[in-house]
């Protein structure tokens, strides 16, 4: 498996380690990519999703670096990308349409995204606007990490929190204050927090298999042997990170609960 294919945890896991957190009322998930909440996080909200949790998306960039095509028509491919992203947070959800929440776009240029003040406000007033339980995001500390993209939106999660919970924070933005419960962390360098998504694997595959302009570049399937592969090697991943709690497949996090 290539060492920096998205959604990879650390494989040593916290030794105080929580195992299923209670199901939230909502989520909001902040990807710096179309696909990176599918890759990090996708089998859990497809779990909350079923049980009722309304389910919402933040994308930081536009995607349109996204191929390996050097003739490609990136504002093209940056639209069907948030197409593809919409129909990937619609197959998390499954039959529950009552937990289809928002998909919102940032916008920024695929490669471009910083964590700067400006970045912060946009992602804490829609933390204002959407008001979700839960917030789940890229772990900015993981190591070795090759994307700035990756760590520049776990920032954003992380100092969006802290803007949008505290009153004196952007109050041009004319919302109130809202502070979430927790923040989940993917692709964690220390995970603490296991979740048993045994029966979800496949609604996580699934919404994944949307993102198909990135079926080359990210996946790299170029055709559907190859992509059966690919799928393969996640529901791999899933179970050996399941196998030392008694689950046929697991997805962990960091879990930071004192906001």
């Amino acid at each position: 498996m290539a060492a920096n294919e998205p959604g990879q945890p650390s494989n040593t896991l916290n030794s105080a380690t929580t195992v299923n957190l209670p199901t939230p009322s909502s989520a909001l998930a902040i990807g710096a990519h179309p696909d990176d909440v599918e890759f990090g996080c996708g089998a859990l909200l497809a779990k909350w999703a079923a049980d009722g949790c309304v389910v919402h998306h933040l994308v930081c960039t536009d995607g349109s670096k996204g191929t390996w095509d050097p003739d490609a028509d990136v504002t093209a491919l940056s639209l069907r990308r948030q197409d593809e992203q919409r129909e990937a947070a619609r197959r998390l959800c499954g039959e529950r349409l009552d937990a289809i929440g928002e998909v919102r776009f940032l916008g920024y240029v695929d490669g471009e995204l910083d964590s700067g003040l400006q970045q912060r406000g946009e992602v804490a007033k829609v933390i204002r606007e959407i008001r979700p339980q839960i917030v789940l995001g890229h772990d900015p500390w993981k190591r070795y990490r090759l994307h700035p993209d990756h760590r520049h939106a776990g920032l954003l999660a992380c100092e969006g929190i802290v803007a949008a919970r505290d009153p004196h924070f952007y109050k041009e933005h004319g919302i109130a204050h809202h502070r979430p419960d927790a923040l989940v962390l993917w692709e964690a360098d220390e995970p603490d927090l296991v979740e048993d998504v045994g029966v979800h694997v496949g609604t996580k595959l699934h919404a994944l298999r949307a993102h198909e302009s990135q079926f080359e570049s990210t996946m790299k399937a170029a055709d559907d042997a190859e992509l059966d592969k690919f799928e393969q090697r996640i529901r791999n991943r899933l179970g050996d990170l399941g196998r030392p709690f008694g689950l046929d497949a697991a997805e962990v996090f960091k879990l930071i609960d004192r906001l």
